[in-house]
């Protein structure tokens, strides 16, 4: 018997196609105590494939969750049990970590009439009126996020 082996012919190598590496995902903190609000919510912006979002259902966790995920920008519920949107945002903003985080207030509390399509601005605070729609809600999420400060300019 003869024993014959071949060498299989290498197949050529793909060519290396060097695209620009994805933008960072945005992280959402979404705090509202509608539970199927929320992880709706949730699964519109994760779809999208441009937000990291995490979901806290209890005011009263709200601060710690903020430290712990360093959110890009939070959406707040106002009305809330045990402590209302009002109270959580004003103990975010004394965070020195969190303090320049932008919000913005969902709630059922403002009409979309009131609050118009881009949101209502009241006192410095922007507020959504619920339900939202999906596009409507990135747009807000793009318009009003953190954006990355420049380096400051290098002296000679």
């Amino acid at each position: 018997m003869e024993n014959t082996t071949t060498n299989p012919v290498p197949a050529e190598a793909p060519e290396a196609t060097t695209q620009p590496p994805a933008p960072p995902k945005k992280r959402i903190l979404v705090i509202d105590d509608e539970v199927s609000f929320a992880r709706m919510v949730k699964m519109n912006l994760e779809k999208s494939g441009a937000f990291e979002v995490r979901v806290e259902n209890r005011a009263m966790n709200a601060l710690s969750a903020a430290r712990e995920f360093l959110p890009d920008l939070i959406l707040l519920d106002v009305i809330m049990p045990g402590m209302d949107g009002g109270d959580v945002s004003k103990q975010i903003k004394r965070d020195r970590n969190l303090k320049g985080t932008p919000i913005v207030f969902l709630t059922a509390t403002v009409s979309r009439r009131e609050a118009g399509e881009g949101g209502l601005n009241s006192g410095g605070e922007l507020f959504l009126a619920k339900p939202v729609s999906v596009e409507a809600l990135i747009a807000c999420i793009n318009e009003h996020i953190r954006k990355p400060e420049a380096p400051a300019p290098v002296q000679p």
